[in-house]
């Protein structure tokens, strides 16, 4: 009799945890987010898209996320300085980030080239 209780317990315990984090990641769809990082061309720099896309590198930690730019009038504005292999700026993005087929993707507004203080 306590084996089943217990999976009962467990089994509500996870689908809490799963509900919740999926209302927590809706909370933040559709506001603005800024990064900064490195944006390079998707194309010719990283090789992970077909057509020439701004990326913007960003760490988190040790790790780098990439976050790929929709292609809109802001983002086309800022490619060609970026557009050759090992080309790359550092900026200050803002917009609205969705998820799609694992991939952050970014909606820009803002695109600014920010200088390095080294």
């Amino acid at each position: 009799m306590k084996k089943p209780a217990k999976i009962l317990t467990l089994a509500a315990g996870l689908l809490l945890a799963v509900t919740t984090s999926s209302l927590r990641a809706s909370d933040d769809t559709g506001k603005d987010v800024t990064i900064t990082g490195k944006m390079v061309c998707g194309k010719c720099t990283l090789h992970l898209t077909k057509e020439c896309q701004n990326v913007v590198q960003v760490m988190h930690g040790t790790n780098t996320v990439n976050y790929f730019l929709a292609q809109n009038d802001v983002s086309k504005t800022a490619h060609d300085p970026i557009c050759d292999p090992g080309n790359s700026e550092k900026v200050t993005a803002t917009g609205t980030v969705t998820e799609m087929d694992g991939k952050e993707i970014m909606t820009p507004t803002k695109i600014e080239v920010t200088k390095d203080k080294s």
